[in-house]
């Protein structure tokens, strides 16, 4: 299909669109079932988190796969691929007969959207022209924002029926973007040569599992005794041990799962550096809610509702950060977007009783979401990265989000659980966020300029 043509990639956009709102929404659902599948299955805090865990760790494991293979197979059949292993995996777990298939369903919805934003962001650098792409990845980016405000709401009408609906309502989506995949992606093969990096892979999901498993072994109560414990401490070392061993492996594949060189680059290291930082912020609000009820005595379904201000300036800012990119660059908008969400995570740890603060804290962090979580971090690497490599380029970033999601939810646990809990523990614990975000702030300060990125020429476009 000709993409010259604006209402073509408009088509485009909304199928991509689409497809990411399908996987960012099962996200936003799952929280609310969770008691109901606790009480069907009988199982404990620690198992029901595993629902989240293998989620995350097959997500990240199938982000350079499905990145990597969208590169060298083409965009069209791995997102198709995705889009249609996202969908086995809903209905599994919609038609499980116990705990154990139920995670086998979420560990395959996992692995297929994986690829499902990486894949739209390599497409969107395809077809897009570069004076678009920006406000098209802000349009994508903003997709996050308005999951988590029709979730809650999606959620809470279809548990009144039963949880499994909230599983069954993505098969009708996937068929929908699956038909339209076919008439309008292009099956772009631009590397053929290599062959695919099996042993890179393997490393890979070795360390990642053993991060994902690690951090979800550690005892918050009891942190560091924890953390030097049989249970945690190994799983630690294992990533620390192969880490040389991958890196090795990756320079001398011929077509690596993540290409080494990219790291060349100091924008690529600096870009990694700040995706670490936004999944660390999307680990941290996910732990407002108890900071809510501790501090405001509120029920949890009134503390989720008051989270409406961070998700709405989020949908807000991330367009905004988009047209922000088109005409100041990306340094000017990280550099705001981090600025601002180091005092909203200070902010939050001040809150202490005042209802007015926490909602100008909420809507300062949520701008910085937006800003953040956004277009920026990959229109930056659309910037570095070869044609070639645009979606093994995303995939790197999704792989660094999800460690910082990973590394955040046990931060902020352990800080707060080792300061006593409740409020005063969370607060303490976002001061912490605030101080690291306070750090990338410096980060975004190296960033090229606005007149450099425009000088940036890929290699092999």
């Amino acid at each position: 299909m000709d993409f010259s043509d604006s209402k073509n990639r408009n088509k485009l956009l909304g199928l991509l669109f689409t497809g990411v709102l399908m996987a960012a929404l099962d996200i936003a659902i799952v929280g609310p079932a969770l008691p109901a599948i606790q009480k069907q299955f009988g199982i404990d805090e620690r198992a029901a988190a595993w629902i989240f865990s293998i989620y995350v760790l097959f997500n990240l494991v199938g982000t350079p796969l499905m990145a990597k293979l969208a590169d060298t197979i083409g965009r069209r059949s791995i997102y198709i691929i995705d889009i249609a292993l996202f969908a086995a995996g809903s209905l599994i777990v919609a038609m499980s007969p116990n705990f154990s298939i139920l995670l086998l369903g979420r560990a395959i919805q996992g692995f297929g959207s994986g690829g499902i934003f990486p894949v739209a962001s390599a497409v969107i650098g395809d077809t897009f022209p570069q004076e678009k792409r920006g406000s098209a990845l802000g349009l994508i980016g903003a997709v996050f924002g308005i999951a988590f405000i029709i979730g809650p709401i999606i959620a809470g009408v279809l548990l009144m029926f039963s949880w499994h609906w909230l599983f069954m309502i993505n098969l009708p989506i996937a068929f929908f973007i699956i038909a339209g995949s076919t008439k309008l992606l292009n099956n772009s093969n631009k590397e053929t040569k290599g062959k695919f990096d099996l042993r890179g892979m393997l490393l890979l999901g070795i360390i990642l599992a053993s991060i994902t498993y690690g951090f979800n072994q550690i005892d918050t109560k009891e942190f560091f005794q924890s953390l030097i414990s049989l249970s945690v401490l190994p799983f630690i070392l294992v990533p620390v041990i192969l880490l040389p061993l991958f890196k090795s492996t990756e320079e001398k594949a011929g077509s690596p799962v993540l290409r080494i060189k990219l790291f060349a680059s100091k924008q690529v290291i600096l870009v990694s550096l700040l995706s670490i930082g936004a999944g660390i912020v999307e680990a941290a609000i996910v732990f407002v809610p108890p900071l809510l009820v501790a501090t405001f005595k509120v029920t949890s379904s009134t503390a989720s509702f008051m989270l409406f201000p961070v998700v709405l300036a989020m949908a807000a800012g991330s367009p905004t950060a988009g047209r922000m990119l088109d005409k100041m660059g990306s340094r000017a908008v990280l550099i705001t977007g981090t600025i601002l969400l180091s005092i909203g995570m200070f902010a939050l740890a001040l809150t202490s009783g005042s209802l007015i603060l926490f909602y100008i804290a909420a809507s300062i962090s949520g701008i910085g979401m937006g800003f953040l979580l956004g277009a920026p971090l990959r229109y930056i690497m659309l910037k570095e990265a070869r044609a070639s490599e645009r979606a093994s380029g995303q995939g790197v970033l999704t792989l660094f989000t999800g460690t910082g999601q990973l590394f955040g939810s046990a931060l902020v646990g352990a800080v707060a659980s080792s300061q006593g809990g409740g409020s005063t523990g969370l607060q303490i614990a976002y001061g912490m966020v605030g101080a690291i975000l306070f750090l990338l702030i410096i980060v975004s300060f190296n960033l090229k300029s606005r007149t450099e990125e425009l000088n940036t020429v890929q290699e092999s476009i």
